[in-house]
Order: C-alpha cells, then sequence, then structure tokens
C-alpha cells in the first residue's frame, strides 16, 4: 500500500490504574521511550505515520545524510518501530507500530496544546500590562 496513512489501534493494559508495573513491563517502555528520545527518530515515525517513505525522501524532510537516517532506521527496525524493503535500488520504509503512532500523535498533540496555552496566557498577560 504505497502511500498509505497508517491506522492505528487502541492499546489496552491490564495492569491495574495505581499499582506499581512490573519491572520487565517497566523497562520495555522506558526503552520505547529511549528509542524515541532522538529527535531525528521521532521525526522519521511522525513523517512514516503518513505513509512510506524512501530512505532519501526522509534524509531530505529531515535534513540530514542518508547515512545518518540509515542509522537511526537500524535502531528503530531493531526495535521492531519501522520495517524496510527494498525496491529496486530504493529502501522503503513503513512504520510496524501501530501503537507507538499513537503515542506519538498524542505526546505531540500535548505539546502543542500547551505551546498554544502558554501563547494565550502570554498575550493575555501583554494586554493587562
Amino acid at each position: 500500500q504505497e502511500g498509505a496513512t497508517v491506522t492505528t489501534a487502541s492499546p489496552t493494559t491490564s495492569s491495574p490504574p495505581g499499582a506499581p508495573l512490573e519491572a520487565g513491563l517497566l523497562q520495555d517502555t522506558a526503552s520505547t521511550f529511549g528509542i524515541l528520545s532522538a529527535t531525528a527518530r521521532l521525526q522519521i515515525v511522525w513523517l512514516l505515520a503518513d505513509g512510506e517513505r524512501d530512505v532519501s525522501t526522509l534524509a531530505r524532510e529531515i535534513g540530514q545524510s542518508v547515512a545518518a537516517i540509515s542509522q537511526h532506521l537500524a535502531k528503530l527496525k531493531l526495535a521492531g518501530v519501522v520495517r524496510v524493503r527494498r525496491a529496486g535500488r530504493r529502501s522503503i520504509c513503513t512504520v510496524d507500530d501501530p501503537h507507538l503512532v499513537d503515542v506519538v500523535r498524542l505526546v505531540v498533540g500535548h505539546h502543542e496544546a500547551l505551546r498554544a496555552r502558554l501563547s494565550d496566557r502570554d498575550l493575555s498577560q501583554t494586554r493587562e500590562a
């Protein structure tokens, strides 16, 4: 499905709210956030959530070399976040974890709303001055 947008699923958890998380689950969750802590990898997931792209396109859109993007993709692939397939001489990348797309969209939306709130507050304080 070339260019297809990723359809996300709503994950559920069996861990009761307020109860401590099991150590292995906690470590796996921290590792997921760790893999996204590099802004380039976060940007890759964000872009691929809209549809597949080749490595050269990702490099151009993110403003990094193909070699640098390939290194980020290798880490994302190892973590099960993306899938890479060959199409002739091109490497085509897709998201392989729709739940992670949900998390990324949620956190990006949170920060957009937070910035808007802070901006509105700054504007109202400026008007009062």
